[in-house]
């Protein structure tokens, strides 16, 4: 009887993996809106990715394909076989390109598909919402032919294609950013007042100060440590710059017009953007090539001098502006597969609607089982299309940020370049600017709802 149900099972989990509409039609699926279920799949799918190329890059891998019989070219033989693999293109930061090459592929091709999608009842919207085994294989099937594409000038193509997507993904956090700190301020002012509970307020005050005194401390840090008093002009002029806008959408987030406008506006998003600022800041300096302006952080933990490597030899990855990049990218990635937003500015700038996730629990069919809900019959709560569009560029950000935004084919030592120096501060400048637009907009343009 166990063996009968588990089988029982499995059918209906593969069901689940190949129906058209799985999150509606089988019981192995969590009980939440279909829409919810497919950002969280896709995502999956870029997270799974993600995974694949941390693998791919980590230090050694080449030397343990190499003691393969027969694999790589180069390598251990055996009498009979021949070496057909070129091992440099499938582990290292070759194999990162390639293997987020095939997940921007797979993405663009959804974001083409799902253009003008309206709701469930579009048969494209089945695509969306299921034949996930399928969505699968396709992934897979992109991704082996990735690696079969001749190096040529492929990397150094795909380097410049990988700045650009980068650039505007960076802006979308800022956007998640202040979507999320929105939401929040609403959240917990509005339980303040309706529950006359001034802990409420003590929270948002004191997040509201550290994120501040976070921020403020970088600044100190920065000035510190990556500037020299004869040297390091465009660092000073970065951190004094972006240090200006900060104290000027502060003091705008909390202007009476601003306040009347936008009641829910306030010192919390500036302060967790301001942070954020800093931190992009911090990034782009990490790409100076200039190793006097740019210590390792190794060196300013340690109080150990650092000097560049002039000697040919692997990507070093793992430090810490990576390393918090992809923490952001997490949070970002997946509060965008769960999101609901009340600000009404940034539904437009993500091409959502206000509260569409609210109210579904599942709807409980004959067997017992709880069933995903299709809360998208009169409209969609998301724009397929741009999800899609976010996803790819969040493939080549997770690309760039893996491989340091080092450029291909070039000596270690040149690999760190102005280039993502200034891809990075002009998308925090950029960022500040949005912020601040969503601020003023209501003022210059009363006639328009902003509600």
């Amino acid at each position: 009887m166990g063996a009968c149900l588990a089988l029982c099972s499995i059918a209906s989990c593969v069901s689940c993996l190949c129906g058209s509409a799985p999150c509606l039609l089988c019981g192995c699926c969590p009980a939440s809106n279909n829409s919810t279920i497919t950002r969280l799949v896709f995502s999956f799918f870029l997270l799974l990715g993600t995974l694949v190329s941390v693998i791919m890059i980590l230090p050694g891998m080449e030397a343990q394909l190499r003691k393969l019989p027969g694999f790589c070219q180069g390598g251990t033989t055996v009498p009979g076989l021949e070496n057909q693999v070129n091992c440099d293109i499938i582990v290292g930061y070759k194999s990162v390109y390639r293997m987020c090459f095939a997940m921007t592929c797979f993405f663009f091709m959804f974001f083409v598909i799902m253009i003008r999608v309206r709701s469930s009842k579009d048969p494209r919207a089945a695509l969306q919402n299921g034949f996930w085994f399928f969505k699968f294989l396709i992934l897979v099937g992109i991704t082996v032919g990735a690696f079969f594409i001749p190096d040529g000038t492929f990397h150094d193509v795909w380097f410049y294609f990988g700045a650009v997507g980068s650039f505007i993904f960076i802006l979308i956090q800022l956007i998640l950013l202040i979507d999320f700190a929105h939401s929040w301020n609403k959240v917990w002012v509005e339980k303040a007042e309706n529950s006359d509970n001034k802990c409420w307020f003590a929270g948002l005050l004191s997040f509201t100060i550290l994120y501040y005194a976070l921020a403020i401390a970088a600044v100190v840090l920065f000035y510190i440590y990556y500037t020299k008093p004869n040297d390091c002009t465009e660092h000073k002029v970065f951190i004094s710059l972006n240090l200006i806008f900060c104290a000027i959408i502060s003091i705008v987030s909390i202007l009476p017009k601003i306040q009347e406008a936008q009641p829910y506006s306030g010192l919390l998003q500036a302060s967790l953007i301001s942070l954020y600022t800093m931190y992009v800041t911090w990034s782009a300096m990490t790409n100076n090539p200039n190793q006097t302006c740019n210590p390792s952080l190794l060196s300013l933990v340690s109080n150990v001098s650092s000097t560049a490597d002039t000697s040919p030899g692997p990507v070093q990855l793992w430090d810490a502006q990576s390393i918090v990049g992809l923490i952001i990218f997490l949070f970002c990635t997946l509060y965008a597969s769960i999101r609901s937003s009340n600000n009404t500015q940034v539904n437009k700038l993500l091409q959502t609607e206000a509260g569409g996730e609210s109210g579904g629990e599942g709807v409980v069919g004959e067997d017992g089982l709880r069933r995903a809900v299709d809360n998208e019959e009169e409209g969609v709560t998301y724009s397929y299309s741009f999800f899609h569009f976010h996803l790819c560029l969040a493939s080549l950000y997770i690309m760039m940020t893996l491989t340091n935004w080092y450029q291909p084919n070039t000596p270690t030592q040149a690999m760190k370049g102005v280039p993502a120096v200034w891809v990075k501060m002009c998308s925090s400048w950029l960022g500040l600017g949005l912020y601040l637009w969503t601020l003023i907009a209501p003022l210059i343009f009363p006639n328009r709802d902003f509600s």
